[in-house]
């Protein structure tokens, strides 16, 4: 396979001098992309998080519809660690803490209860990025994650571009290259909340997907996909999210609530998903490459935070990961997230906003 342009722009990062083992800087570096509109995204190098995005709401003002700290060095010590974060080397849950590939066995660091949660216990969304800003609306982050960062194998070098557009849109674009045959699924971790504070039970959501992946208790998947027809996560039409969040059932139950990947149906068309305040007037599309979607509906939230909006209670957020499945490198009948030597991993999704008078 020949080599993607982005694959040489990808190894000159390697050579960046970016250290991924080391832990977020003490003094991490803050840039903020803007457009025409007033939309303004702020990250760090600290995770390479997006730690606020401004939107106008149907009157032009302001809201900030990401959760984050004002201060960047409090994400280390944040109870829920993921805010805005670039997860990696791999989004979502692996069983046990290991995998097998090409007939070995490698065993990760556990984070999770039995299982390895995004990365692991120093997974990217821990450590420092070098960030470079192209003009107004183009930031890309770069980070080199060693063989055997957090028990997985091969050095990657990674390269996340976001791009901020005329349109009030906001591209996340992912590429990766190894030197040794690894897994790979990364995404971002951006908490939401389109009204800009307080609970996000009315917010109005479509995911176009017509399946799900049901989990054990410690949400792993089972294996096959379920259909959402007759179930609580059917949005194929656009529903509140607490219209049905409290309903006995199981899988309700083991994730406190929504914290499940939805198989998501391809379309050039549809988005994978549409979020709307009618409060603010705002709606969210999301588009993506990715065959999966995580909801999470800010089950585990406990009000230990001081975030920009305020405090981070029970529900006041919610996720929409755009990803590979859980436990894919376990799971054959799923999609792959195995990258070899020569092959370049390439993301993209975009979250969309505008008005709905």
């Amino acid at each position: 396979m020949k080599y993607h342009p982005i694959v040489l722009l990808i190894i000159a990062a390697a050579f960046c001098g970016c250290n991924s083992r080391k832990r977020a800087s003490a003094e991490p570096v803050m840039i903020t992309l803007k457009n025409a509109s007033g939309m303004s995204a702020t990250f760090c190098s600290n995770g390479a998080r997006l730690m606020s995005l401004l939107v106008p709401d149907r009157n032009g003002k302001l809201v900030e519809v990401v959760a984050g700290f004002e201060n960047p060095l409090d994400y280390d010590s944040a109870t829920e660690p993921y805010f805005g974060a670039t997860i990696g080397r791999y989004g979502n849950r692996i069983a046990g803490g290991k995998f097998r590939l090409d007939g070995k066995e490698f065993k990760l660091s556990l984070n999770n209860g039995p299982n390895t949660l995004h990365g692991g216990k120093t997974g990217f969304q821990y450590q420092s990025w070098e960030l470079s800003q192209q003009g107004d609306s183009v930031l890309i982050c770069s980070l080199v994650s060693p063989d055997g960062d957090n028990g997985f194998p091969g050095k990657l070098s990674v390269r996340v571009t976001y791009t901020l557009t005329s349109s009030n849109s906001l591209l996340m674009e992912y590429g990766a290259v190894t030197d040794q045959p690894t897994v790979v699924n990364l995404t971002n971790h951006a908490f939401f909340n389109l009204n800009g504070s307080g609970s996000i039970l009315d917010h109005q959501l479509m995911i176009n997907a017509n399946s799900f992946l049901p989990v054990d208790s410690t949400l792993i998947p089972l294996g096959s996909p379920a259909p959402v027809k007759g179930t609580p996560f059917d949005f194929r039409i656009s529903e509140a999210i607490g219209s049905r969040i409290g309903v006995k059932d199981q899988q309700l139950r083991f994730g406190k609530g929504y914290d499940h990947n939805f198989v998501l149906n391809k379309s050039k068309l549809m988005p994978a998903a549409v979020v709307y305040s009618e409060k603010t007037g705002i709606e969210m599309k999301i588009f993506t490459s990715e065959p999966g979607l995580q909801f999470y509906s800010g089950n585990f939230m406990k009000g230990e935070n001081q975030l920009r909006s305020g405090k981070d209670d029970f529900r006041t957020a919610f996720c929409l990961e755009t990803q590979h499945f859980p436990d894919s490198p376990n799971q054959p009948k799923f999609p792959s997230t195995v990258l070899r030597p020569g092959h370049t991993y390439h993301s993209k999704s975009i979250y969309a906003f505008s008005i709905e008078k």
